[in-house]
Formats: structure tokens, sequence, C-alpha cells
């Protein structure tokens, strides 16, 4: 095994983490913004305000995306497995 392989897997593996966190964080991260706009403008400083609009898009995108989630670990993990033979040097 190379270490540009392992490079390259590593680096597939890391920006696959990337895009399920984004996938999942980001929706949460604009109902927050969204509620703390709110909360700014009218004044209400009530910190478990927006907890529960985030859990309920975090939920909502999790159901969503979960077979596209799903699907991406798997094809990942399938690609691994199935390069085992040229990762331990075997023709």
């Amino acid at each position: 095994m190379t270490p540009q392989l392992t490079l390259d897997l590593f680096g597939e593996a890391l920006w696959l983490v990337v895009e399920l966190v984004c996938v999942i964080v980001l929706p949460s991260l604009l109902v927050g913004l969204a509620i703390a706009v709110f909360q700014a403008a009218t004044q209400i400083n009530e910190q478990t305000l927006s907890f529960l609009p985030r859990l309920l898009v975090i939920l909502m995108i999790v159901m969503a995306m979960g077979p596209w989630i799903v699907t991406r670990l798997s094809d990942q993990f399938n690609q691994i497995f199935a390069m085992i033979p040229v990762l331990i040097g075997s023709p």
C-alpha cells in the first residue's frame, strides 16, 4: 500500500464525512439563525426557544436524507472492501 493510496482513501473518507455533516448541520444552522434574528427583533431572550425547531429540522433532514446517507456510506464501504487485495499487496 503506497502512501498516495492511503492519502487518497483518507481524503475520500474525510470528504464523505464533511458532506454528511453539512447535509445535517447546515439546515439546523439556518433555522437557528432565523430564530436568533426573530429573538433579536422581538427582544425575547429565551434560550430554549430555538431548541425545538432545530431538533425538528434535524429530524426531518435525517428522515428525508437517510437513504442517501446510507447509500453513500455503503458505497464507500464497498469500494474499500473491494480494494482489500490491492491494499494488502496481493495481485
